[in-house]
């Protein structure tokens, strides 16, 4: 699967990871200053008006939230961050990652994120310019966060891949892991699509053979999982989730699935 981030930006599997991540990174920062590594940062903000339209996935997905009465808590706190961005009203920007959390990083909090594709790092560095507490870096995020983590005790990891390599199930599970062994204050947000259950059953136990412990799962189905070829869904896996993230989880994915799903969507949150 090639999960090109300026195609699919805005759409349904977006709304639940950013309202995640914002939550996620309110409740570390209420701990004290936090590092926030993201292995594939992406561009950090998109035209909607480019491949958003040609796609029509931001379409049927924030652009649905935008106009959508009622808005929970947590699904209001992302609406608000791209108004923000977008004063005049609409939502033609749409903030990825590396945006929405620099934007909220407080004086001593950092944020580093990894693009691998030379032209999309530029776009990167432009984005993060006017925040000095966040910076753009090219290479393999995967390695880097590993590295990264090992000296920024109880970071925030986000590892976001566009799964067109046949690894990168394997190499998002055995990050994850291996950062939550070496520093057991860190928590790790591992986003996947959920095309079928063999795919992420086979990510999930990947995770706990490699020891993670602590996993919050939570999916949003937009239809029954039976059509491998198509995103049916989406899932963030969080290790070592803080207190109240399973209600939190719970709400965003509820709205996503119940608001903007199909017949026979649903959404389902566990702690393995």
């Amino acid at each position: 699967m090639n999960y090109r981030h300026s195609f699919h930006a805005g759409n349904f599997a977006d709304l639940v990871k950013h309202a995640l991540v914002l939550w996620l990174l309110d409740r570390r920062r209420a701990t004290g200053p936090v590092t926030v590594i993201d292995t594939h940062a992406g561009a950090g903000v998109y035209d909607l008006s480019g491949d958003g339209v040609r796609s029509k996935e931001a379409e049927a997905g924030i652009a649905r939230l935008m106009a959508a009465n009622h808005r929970p808590p947590l699904i209001e706190a992302l609406a608000r961050a791209v108004s923000e961005l977008n004063p005049h009203g609409g939502a033609r920007l749409y903030p990825g990652s590396p945006l929405l959390i620099a934007r909220r990083l407080g004086r001593d909090d950092r944020y580093m994120g990894f693009e691998l594709n030379p032209p999309v790092l530029e776009l990167l560095t432009a984005a993060l310019e006017p925040f000095p507490q966040a910076t753009a870096r090219g290479g393999d995020g995967y390695d880097q966060a590993r590295a990264e983590a090992a000296h920024a005790s109880g970071a925030l990891v986000l590892i976001d891949p566009p799964f067109e390599r046949p690894d990168d199930y394997q190499r998002a599970a055995d990050t994850a892991a291996a950062i939550v062994r070496a520093d057991p204050r860190a928590m790790v947000a591992v986003w996947t699509p959920l095309k079928d259950l063999e795919t992420f059953d086979g990510f999930l136990r990947r995770l706990d053979e490699a020891g993670a412990k602590r996993v919050l799962v939570a999916e949003a189905r937009l239809r029954p999982l039976t059509n491998p070829m198509k995103m049916n869904g989406c899932a963030m896996v969080v290790l070592n989730a803080p207190a109240g993230a399973e209600d939190a989880a719970r709400q965003i994915c509820d709205w996503v699935a119940g608001t903007l799903g199909e017949a026979g969507a649903k959404a389902e949150v566990w702690t393995a």
